[in-house]
């Protein structure tokens, strides 16, 4: 394999994570301007996008086994044309029942990118923990511009628009993907670039028990937060936002724009120290500030909730990089299926927690006493993980 088949792996593979983010977290905002269009309450709007959110992650694992079995090249341009059509498909809906069909097309197409396109960029990079950062950072970028381009063009155009317009973006990277494929521009690694020893049986197994818990519970929290802060925004920033759809989704993007810089830092320390202490330290710190956010509000509740999400953004490189150092090659892209069954597709209870504890309460303050708890959870398990059998400083030195 050529070392430009490699760079473009890597540029499709990141670019993907933009996109499967981008793509799925637009209804949050859009659902901002449907409550006063369709006169339907917001817990009732957001539980539309519960059976694409529990797509995301239920099809993550045979898309992962697909991956590994048949053509990542080839999944790769399956998600990106069929994600395209699907955000298209909703863009056109008639009404709540086609928002829904159209957002579980866009979950199920999108829930092929983290276990493919993850294993698949590992298997192209030389620093893994480095790489890994970088890839984190594009997803972040996803995540970050999500509500900003869904209030933009909700308020400049249509909210039809919000999902068109990513759409026709997706589906014209497939194609090119597609072009580059079957001109045999981009062919698929058989090993990887740079090899690793085989995890030994038992560390295996320890590391696959502790990570299924700090995966679903790291899950749940993400996917909490990032469906609920455009409202937190909405109800606790007046006086920044306004009360606007824009205003929202803007300031939830500047607190995903921390992704833009904290995941290579995070990749950074996994190259170089013990990844299981990284993680560890991240959701560790992340509890108090949590917490902090019970009640705050204006620009405290904004420091507060950006701190939660540049710390998750922290472990999140060394938690693929523990995936990897304990999963054997030749099955990286179903263990990587495996953990978005749970992170994604499982974790998915998120949303109805958002949903149920604002239509009870008015408010978020309960939500994140919970979400406290599920760190808490993170960091006592992730305690039981093996302790890594080589100095991190000398793996992350780059190859010649």
């Amino acid at each position: 394999m050529s070392k430009s088949s490699a760079r473009l792996a890597l540029v499709f593979a990141n670019a993907g994570h933009v996109t499967t983010h981008l793509l799925m977290l637009l209804y949050p905002t859009v659902v901002l301007a449907l409550e006063k269009r369709w006169s339907l309450g917001y817990g009732e709007l957001m539980l539309l996008s519960l059976p694409g959110t529990v797509l995301y992650g239920v099809g993550a694992l045979p898309a992962g086994i697909l991956g590994d079995r048949w053509s990542a090249e080839a999944m790769m341009v399956l998600f990106y044309v069929g994600s395209g059509l699907a955000a298209i498909a909703t863009g056109l809906a008639g009404g709540p029942l086609g928002v829904g069909i159209g957002l579980a097309l866009v979950g199920l197409f999108g829930s092929i990118y983290h276990p493919v396109g993850i294993a698949w960029l590992v298997r192209n990079a030389e620093n893994r923990g480095r790489i890994l950062g970088w890839n984190g950072i594009f997803g972040s970028i996803g995540v970050g511009i999500a509500p900003a381009t869904a209030g933009a063009l909700t308020e400049w155009i249509d909210w039809r628009a919000a999902f068109i317009v990513p759409g026709a973006i997706a589906l014209a990277l497939g194609g090119v993907l597609a072009v580059l494929v079957r001109r045999g521009a981009v062919v698929a690694a058989k090993t990887d670039i740079r090899p690793q020893p085989e995890p030994e049986r038992g560390e295996a197994m320890r590391a696959f028990f502790a990570l299924s818990i700090t995966m679903l519970a790291a899950g749940i929290v993400y996917q909490s937060l990032t469906v609920a802060l455009p409202k937190l925004f909405e109800l606790r920033l007046t006086g920044l936002t306004q009360g606007g759809t824009l205003g929202a989704g803007g300031f939830a993007s500047l607190v995903f724009a921390e992704g833009m810089v904290v995941p290579l830092i995070g990749g950074w320390l996994a190259d170089r120290f013990s990844m299981k202490w990284v993680y560890l330290g991240s959701w560790l710190l992340a509890i108090p500030a949590l917490l902090a956010s019970l009640h705050l509000a204006e620009l405290p509740l904004f420091a507060a909730t950006t701190v939660v999400f540049s710390l998750m953004s922290l472990a999140t490189p060394a938690e693929n990089a523990l995936l990897v150092r304990y999963t054997p090659g030749r099955w990286r892209a179903t263990a990587f299926g495996a953990k978005f069954v749970l992170s994604l597709g499982v974790s998915a209870l998120g949303l109805p927690l958002v949903a149920f504890v604002f239509d009870r309460t008015g408010d978020f303050a309960w939500l994140f006493l919970v979400l406290a708890a599920f760190a808490a959870a993170i960091v006592a398990a992730g305690l039981f993980l093996p302790r890594e059998s080589e100095p991190r400083a000398a793996a992350a030195v780059p190859a010649e």
